[in-house]
């Protein structure tokens, strides 16, 4: 036995994804008593700006963008009572195919050797008894999500810590519920195109392929307030449309496959930290 606490560590790419995939769990072991570490790998600055002014258009300053975001990331991990914020503060590299994504500094053209060596320094220091990030494909393809996925198995490498670990993921099940929802709030939102749409049926997992169902039902009002937190991204954050009661009966409950194991706790299982506790 230690007096260490047990430590979970979370990997993500901007400013508001922390609440947005894990905001229950971060809330939920916060308050068992373990340590909550997140790890922001970029600046957001490809945010929305005041206003809602867009990436590239007149008006929007990079630098601006990314000191608000950093002001809404400290408001919502106080929200998730998250104990531990570490900034890695790359540039936003934004979508796929957007010219920032070339840009000198951006987190898509850093060698993953480079941000795996500081994310190591990283997990050396906090010594994480579970760590989570994104999938090979970043969840839904998004560069900067991708470069997370593999600084973060990069670094994990680079350790001699066996820790679990974990990637965000999505029931099938439930990414069909919510383009249901979605139509619901949005009528005349036109049907998307075949190609589009096999690329949604692609995301996430069938529900027999997840390991791990944590259910922060309880933690749900919080996870909302933490995505509330990030305003300036609201207009992005389809979720708080649909008021905070029907959050909590869609989003009460967080998915994630398991990659690593050294416990040999069963799956299907229900907790993060099963086996090591």
């Amino acid at each position: 036995m230690t007096d260490r606490p047990l430590t979970l560590m979370a990997v993500h790419a901007h400013p508001d994804d922390e609440a947005t995939g894990t905001g229950g769990v971060l809330a939920r072991y916060a308050a068992e008593g373990i340590r909550t570490v997140l790890v922001t790998c970029t600046d957001g600055g490809c945010g929305d700006g005041p206003g809602g002014v867009k990436p590239g258009d007149s008006g929007h300053d990079p630098a601006a963008v990314a000191s608000m975001r950093r002001q809404e990331l400290e408001a919502s991990r106080d929200v998730l009572k998250i104990s531990d914020l570490e900034l890695l503060d790359y540039a936003d590299s934004g979508m796929m195919g957007w010219p920032s994504n070339d840009a000198p500094g951006s987190f898509w053209q850093t060698p993953v050797r480079e941000g795996a060596a500081r994310l190591a320094e990283l997990m050396r220091r906090y010594r994480p008894d579970v760590v989570v990030t994104y999938d090979e494909n970043g969840f839904y393809g998004h560069p900067d999500h991708i470069q997370a996925h593999r600084i973060t198995m990069a670094a994990l490498e680079m350790t001699a810590l066996t820790p679990k670990v974990y990637w965000t993921t999505m029931p099938r099940s439930m990414m069909q519920r919510f383009g249901e929802i979605m139509r619901e709030f949005h009528e005349d939102m036109p049907e998307p195109d075949p190609a589009e749409a096999a690329a949604m049926a692609e995301i996430g997992l069938p529900d027999d392929e997840i390991t791990t169902w944590v259910d922060t039902t309880a933690f749900s009002g919080q996870k909302f307030d933490a995505l509330a937190a990030h305003a300036s991204q609201g207009e992005n954050i389809f979720f708080l449309k649909m008021g905070k009661e029907r959050f909590g009966e869609l989003m009460g409950m967080e998915t994630f496959v398991r990659v690593q194991d050294a416990t040999g706790a069963a799956v299907p299982e229900n907790d993060l930290f099963a086996g090591l506790r």
